[in-house]
């Protein structure tokens, strides 16, 4: 890592990442690492590039997802099924910090790339491996997407109306939290280098992703065996916590703290249960949770969102409106925190993408590329390899 290079163009400057993975996981990774500085090298197979070039809506038969999740990277094909693209991917790792890979395991080993050879030549390198079930296990062969690893770490019973069949969010959260998982891991390897001159491997796996976000589900049922339901937009043992339905929509309001709890009764008129002792604490109102959401309920009904927005703001309970995409395109708070950005895409396309996140406070992140035509840095990055462009993968 070169720690020459200038804090202005991000924290991680400096810092070479080889990205073999496709669609979600590994390149969402890989574009938050590229969001704060770091050089990602995206490796697609030639003609095809990444499925993600493909998915959901195109312009111009290219999805417009594509430029968020690949914006501020380099695009090269290599066909890894090929002997010399693979020795050229090998080379490229000898001269990396990192790797992100999420093909199947054992599949890098197969090509010859996997991390024992890898760090013969690099013994610095960190190599990311985001896969369903990770790399060691009884199920680590089995194929493992977003949606099974979501079911498998225990969210998706959780989600849904008690009784029904359980839903999914509508995005792949497996694989973005794999990702943000992925991308803690790198951190802490290059933590670790700076010590010891060594790299290492971050296996990072889907399901224990999502299972690491699940709160207090295993040691409920370790303690008590209990065995948490999906309770629909409720937020069981912590209460009041819920959607209430209002005159032309819903709202989310957290009333679960015990001085928030008490502001939330006096606003809807109801000082009675605020001041009810039985009601002071979480306990009690968790055991009360149906008696509270209907009282709350009887109150938002009978006003429109914005109503109940303006009059639970005014006394600091915690309320918002359930946002759509064009809920977020029209808010103030979204484009004052540069959460939305506008660029204008090689085929023209005026866009708007999401920013960059954490907010960095003097090392911003920010968006320096758009995200590239397939093969677009095969000259540039097969020069640095002292290798003619002629020879390089085809697009």
């Amino acid at each position: 890592m070169n720690t020459d290079a200038p804090l202005h163009d991000g924290p991680l400057a400096g810092l070479k990442v080889l990205e073999l993975g496709q669609l979600i996981a590994g390149p969402f990774a890989g574009k938050t690492l590229a969001d704060f500085g770091a050089t990602v090298i995206k490796v697609e197979p030639p003609g095809s590039g990444d499925p993600l070039r493909q998915w959901r809506m195109l312009h111009e038969g290219e999805s417009v997802w594509w430029q968020v999740q690949s914006r501020n990277k380099q695009s090269i094909t290599l066909d890894l099924r090929e002997p010399a693209d693979r020795a050229l991917a090998r080379r490229l790792a000898a001269e990396s910090d990192v790797l992100i890979e999420n093909f199947r395991p054992g599949l890098m080993e197969e090509w010859g790339l996997g991390y024992d050879t890898l760090a013969a030549d690099n013994p610095g390198l960190i190599m990311l491996r985001i896969s369903g079930y990770g790399q060691t296990g009884p199920y680590r062969d089995l194929p493992g997407f977003a949606v099974v690893a979501e079911a498998m770490g225990g969210l998706r019973h959780l989600m849904g109306e008690p009784g029904r069949p359980p839903v999914r969010a509508g995005v792949s959260l497996g694989d973005t939290l794999a990702a943000l998982h992925g991308v803690i891991g790198v951190l802490l390897a290059l933590q670790a280098r700076q010590r010891t001159g060594r790299g290492q491997v971050v296996d990072v796996a889907l399901y224990e992703s999502v299972f690491n976000c699940m709160e207090s589900l295993l040691p409920e049922y370790s303690a008590f065996g209990a065995v948490r339901e999906p309770a629909g937009s409720a937020l069981p043992g912590i209460a009041p916590s819920n959607a209430y339905r209002c005159a032309d929509g819903q709202v989310v309001i957290g009333g679960n703290g015990d001085s928030i709890f008490k502001r939330l009764m006096s606003a809807i008129g109801r000082e009675d249960l605020g001041q009810d002792p039985g009601l002071a604490g979480n306990a009690g109102r968790a055991a009360r949770a149906d008696e509270l959401d209907a009282a709350i309920t009887a109150w938002t009904v009978q006003r429109p969102v914005d109503e109940v927005l303006r009059l639970l703001q005014a006394v600091r309970v915690p309320v918002g409106r359930i946002y759509t995409a064009r809920d977020i395109a029209e808010d103030p708070h979204y484009r004052a925190r540069g959460m939305i950005e506008s660029i204008t895409t090689a085929r023209g396309l005026a866009l708007e993408v999401p920013g960059v996140v954490p907010k960095l406070s003097d090392t911003p992140g920010r968006l320096r590329s758009l995200a590239p035509a397939l093969g677009e840095h095969n000259a540039a990055v097969l020069d640095a390899l002292n290798r003619p462009p002629a020879e390089s993968g085809k697009t």
